[in-house]
């Protein structure tokens, strides 16, 4: 059982994703709170590995309004929890071959917030723009199907 908190809106736009992890993210107590209440914000963050641990950088989780002094900064880095084999392939992924960590989502699994993280290569500006006509020439189709069966 697990319930969307956010989404990236700007994930698949951006990039071709082609394989996804779930992972599990170091968060303080109001940042738990905040995120119950729905206040994260996943559009412009990424992931990167630093000394072989894998961070969120980016990731705008606003302060807790009880909170008072233990909110932490609402743009801190956050760590992922992945196993070392998984960073190991992440890192040959991303040095070797262009690849970039891109947060989908976040979630709750239980009473745990987990990220769904995709390893993707960014678009080019044409292929956003074809699949932009894709999108275009589908919804022209279904609206003539749909004006069609009225008739």
């Amino acid at each position: 059982m697990s319930s969307l908190i956010a989404k990236n809106p700007i994930a698949h736009h951006n990039y071709t994703i082609e394989n996804t992890l779930e992972v599990g993210i170091v968060l303080s107590g109001t940042e738990i709170k905040s995120i119950r209440q729905g206040k994260v914000n996943l559009k412009d963050c990424y992931a990167i590995v630093k000394d072989g641990e894998v961070y969120v950088l980016g990731m705008h989780i606003s302060p807790y309004e009880q909170g008072n002094i233990f909110n932490k900064d609402p743009l801190r880095n956050r760590k992922l929890l992945l196993n070392k084999r998984e960073i190991n392939r992440l890192i040959g992924l991303t040095k070797q071959k262009g690849y970039s960590l891109v947060p989908i989502s976040l979630y709750f699994k239980g009473s745990f917030v987990k990220m769904e993280l995709g390893i993707g290569k960014g678009k080019k500006l044409y292929d956003k723009r074809q699949e932009l006509a894709k999108k275009d020439a589908a919804r022209t189709v279904e609206r003539a199907l749909k004006n069609k069966q009225y008739m």
